[in-house]
């Protein structure tokens, strides 16, 4: 509000250039990315469009044939390889070419062209797996034995046999490629639902202006100090949900027949191991997280208790669970002085991390300002293989924007480590462990920002931060996981899910993890309806244990130090050449076992019991 009644005393003009975001000329060269590491201009791009077209061709040499000699196999394989390289950065920068600038039509046509190759390519390309699995394993073995470049693809092959009882036949598999639009339905309608047809109520803002509810001002509202607002705004937010309950709930349901029908078809017990045995990540890890989460529900009952009493409330709501309780503490960084916190933050990683690190700050891998037509939001572009990764931000010089700095380079890190030192097949990293590297940067800049924090209230809402974190992306996300994994369970067993049926499984789980201190609104009971996570196929539990395997790894850094550092490193250097569970192993983190969950446990009781006594010094 301070800024807006200050943009009012202005002139029209002043207001103008005050307000419109600043075209990409206006930017320094060294706060934009460089592209010209992948494509010194468009036209080297055209050239590697049209050599990926052409390659549509090439794929036809090898089809039927694999099974003939090694030669034809690595021939095969070798070709692809070069598809898939020519293919990450001809994808990438126009990618990242379109987001720069959402109103540049060479780079969205750039973009759409590049997709539809790509989907074309992969349609070119489908006979491989299933024809390395026709080859009979000891004709296949004595091709990898007797080949130096087949020996690379070992664990490649290995994993496509371990898949062969879920592989149907050629024609099965035409059937459920025929059939997977169908099952993409529900998801599509509750996105059209949820962003496009859904109206919300208006409601009164703080100032009595009439404010239309939309997902942003939701979530902006709960962060609000007004309780009324925050309250109005929570209670018209779930209304057309509320409203349209018995679609939403055959959406939510149809979502789940469709995961059955593919389970069922491809001969999986259930469907959640149909989800996780792709990535051969064992039932047990689900369960365990679970388990052990109920069995140390404590440290989220403690933090309802506390924040009923520093907010002094007859009655927490879940709309109280996000405002914050030190609402005088703000602090603006510049990108540059958030560099070097980043960097001071991250040292226990070591000199070679560091290294890397500023590598990437000196040398133009981030995009850092809004400017207009920009992408909004911030992401890791991921692995580009034959390149380094990138990062977007949208930077407006908030303690967020720190944190996101740090989250993005955990992945950019990941991604970097990962490319130069995996071959092509493994030159990438599964989604179980992807959330490792980006929460453990987080993870140390927390603890970083509280050790340097240069006043109790600053480290009061530090600490704070650290347990919100701990609040949505632990537990919140295991109790996602737990509704998940019933809901799929009742339907496997045939039994109905009314909304009556998971407004009470959802209203229940959502007291038992915060406890008796939590009053729970009957909005709160429908929130199934309108998390889009539930459409992700047993997606959300990773992030709980993602985030649990960076606090373990963070303990072992700091009480090991350089030992746990290079364990770290050769996770980071992994990749696919082992499945995600070893890799993690490998580095220390078994997450079949509680460790790991009771790490985040102890550490949230530990910042508890340090919130409680800065407060109590008062």
């Amino acid at each position: 509000m301070g800024t807006i009644t200050f943009l009012w005393s202005q002139s029209a003009k002043a207001q103008k250039e005050t307000l419109e975001l600043p075209t990409r000329d206006k930017i320094e060269a060294k706060y934009k990315w460089n592209l010209a590491d992948i494509y010194a201009d468009d036209n080297q791009w055209e050239k590697d469009f049209k050599w990926l077209e052409n390659a549509i061709t090439e794929y036809k040499k090898y089809e039927g044939k694999l099974s003939q000699s090694a030669k034809m196999l690595k021939e095969c394989l070798e070709l692809d390889e070069k598809v898939g390289t020519k293919l990450s950065q001809a994808y990438n920068y126009a990618s990242m070419s379109k987001d720069l600038d959402l109103t540049n039509a060479t780079y969205q046509d750039m973009y759409d062209k590049i997709s539809t190759l790509a989907s074309k390519l992969s349609a070119a390309s489908a006979f491989i797996k299933p024809e390395i699995l026709s080859i009979p394993e000891e004709k296949l073995w004595e091709y990898v034995n007797n080949d130096s470049y087949l020996k690379i693809y070992k664990h490649y092959f290995e994993n496509i046999l371990r898949m062969k009882p879920h592989t149907l036949s050629k024609n099965e598999e035409e059937l459920l490629a025929l059939a997977s639009p169908l099952e993409e339905v529900p998801y599509n309608a509750f996105g059209y639902f949820s962003n496009a047809d859904i109206q919300f109520p208006i409601v009164k803002d703080p100032e009595g202006n009439d404010v239309q509810i939309s997902h942003g001002r939701y979530y902006a509202a709960l962060e609000s100090t007004n309780r009324d607002y925050r309250e109005r705004v929570y209670k018209g937010y779930y209304k057309p949900f509320i409203e349209y309950k018995n679609t939403l709930s055959a959406l939510f349901t149809g979502n789940i027949k469709g995961l059955i029908f593919n389970a069922k078809a491809r001969k999986y017990n259930s469907t959640r191991e149909a989800s996780l045995t792709p990535n051969n990540i064992p039932l047990s890890v689900y369960d365990n997280l679970i388990t052990t989460v109920n069995q140390n529900l404590e440290p989220m009952h403690r933090w309802a208790i506390l924040k009923k009493r520093v907010l002094k409330l007859d009655e927490l709501h879940p709309y109280d669970s996000y405002v914050t309780l030190f609402p005088s503490v703000q602090k603006k960084y510049s990108f540059d002085e958030a560099k070097n916190i980043v960097i001071e933050a991250l040292k226990p990683l070591g000199e070679d991390y560091i290294k890397n690190l500023k590598t990437a700050f000196d040398n133009r891998w981030i995009d850092v300002y809004e400017t207009k037509g920009k992408r909004s939001g911030a992401y890791s572009s991921g692995t580009i293989i034959g390149v380094h990764p990138y990062v977007l931000l949208n930077w407006n010089n908030t303690l967020d924007d720190v944190f996101t700095l740090a989250h993005e380079m955990g992945h950019n890190m990941h991604s970097y480590y990962t490319e130069k030192n995996q071959p092509y097949p493994y030159a990438d990293y599964s989604i179980f462990i992807a959330e490792v590297a980006s929460t453990l940067n987080e993870a140390l800049l927390l603890d970083y920002l509280i050790e340097h924090a240069k006043s109790k209230e600053e480290k009061m809402a530090l600490i704070e931060k650290n347990l919100n974190s701990i609040t949505t992306t632990f537990y919140r996300q295991t109790n996602f996981a737990e509704m998940e994994k019933t809901a799929n369970e009742m339907m496997e067993k045939g039994e109905s899910l009314t909304p009556d049926k998971l407004c009470k499984l959802n209203g229940e789980l959502y007291q038992k993890y915060w406890g008796l201190a939590m009053t729970v609104d009957e909005e709160e009971s429908y929130s199934w309806a309108r998390i889009p996570h539930y459409y992700y196929n047993f997606y959300v539990y990773q992030y709980a244990t993602s985030y649990a395997a960076s606090q373990a790894l963070i303990e072992k850094i700091k009480i090991e130090g350089k030992p746990a550092i290079e364990k770290y490193l050769s996770f980071l250097k992994a990749g696919n050449s082992k499945y995600p569970i070893d890799v993690l192993n490998d580095a220390g983190v078994d997450m079949r076992t509680p460790e790991p969950i009771l790490a985040v446990v102890h550490k949230m009781n530990n910042l508890l019991n340090e919130l409680e006594q800065l407060l109590n010094e008062k």
